[in-house]
């Protein structure tokens, strides 16, 4: 019954009507811009009340202060700046590259920690009682002059020494 079917619909007859429903098809599909990866994290604060000014101590003891906004992931806005946090799972909860000391003013501030956050900085090495992981830092207006120090080092579980780039 199959082969019957398929050989009605591939007649020439068939196959230009099909051709025409297809055609409709195609043009009914509702398609929207493509947006760029991250768009919302290399956006500039829109107004003064969106401003969340924290900054960063790298490994070497150097402190960078940037100029972030409410809903910015510290990760992404790290990489805004060129500041050297790696991330190397983008974000997704997989690895240990973005792990920070909050400063212990702040550490009240910040959502409780999630089950999976925890097991992944059992992990990272040079763990203290204020790590966190970047990529679970949303900035509010609460965090304002929060300071974030980089570990001595990261484990990347993909490969030791890679950096991935920011995309």
């Amino acid at each position: 019954m199959f082969q019957a079917v398929l050989k009605r619909c591939l007649l020439p007859s068939n196959l230009k009507l099909f051709s025409v429903a297809r055609s409709a098809t195609i043009r009914r599909i509702h398609v929207t811009p493509a947006l760029k990866h991250g768009e919302y994290e290399w956006q500039d604060p829109k107004s003064e009340e969106e401003v969340v000014n924290i900054v960063y101590v790298t490994k070497d003891g150097k402190k960078h202060p940037v100029r972030g906004k409410v809903g910015d992931n510290v990760l992404y806005l790290a990489h805004r700046y060129g500041i050297e946090m790696e991330g190397a799972c983008e974000a997704s909860l997989a690895c240990t590259t973005c792990h920070v000391y909050v400063n212990e003013n702040y550490l009240d501030q910040l959502p409780p920690s999630e089950e999976k956050e925890d097991d992944l900085l059992d992990m990272a090495p040079f763990l203290k009682e204020n790590s966190r992981l970047g990529c679970q830092i949303i900035l509010t207006k609460d965090l304002e002059g929060m300071e974030l120090q980089l570990p001595k080092a990261t484990r990347n579980f993909y490969v030791d020494g890679h950096t991935p780039t920011p995309h």
